[in-house]
């Protein structure tokens, strides 16, 4: 006949096969969920890739030296005016 120091040896080993399982399927739960809402979040910020950043970059400096030079022309055609 067995004890109650049996049945309860045998219930915890039987638990204990059981646990593994839970907690890494309670870590995959929380990976999952972590991983959805990281990326919610990274949706909401309207992030731009590295390579968009460096084009729109490389056109803004293009602008740029586009508005001096017109700056300048500007500038030269009012002095020519002006000496007139």
């Amino acid at each position: 006949m067995k004890g109650p120091q049996d049945f309860f040896s045998q219930l915890q080993g039987q638990f204990g096969q059981f646990v593994p399982d839970m907690a890494r399927a309670a870590r995959e739960d929380f990976e999952a969920q972590a991983r959805a809402t990281v990326m919610a979040v990274l949706s909401r910020l309207e992030l731009v890739t590295r390579e968009e950043f460096d084009a729109q970059q490389a056109v803004l400096m293009k602008t740029r030296e586009k508005v001096e030079a017109l700056e300048r022309r500007v500038t030269d055609l009012e002095q020519k005016l002006q000496d007139q």
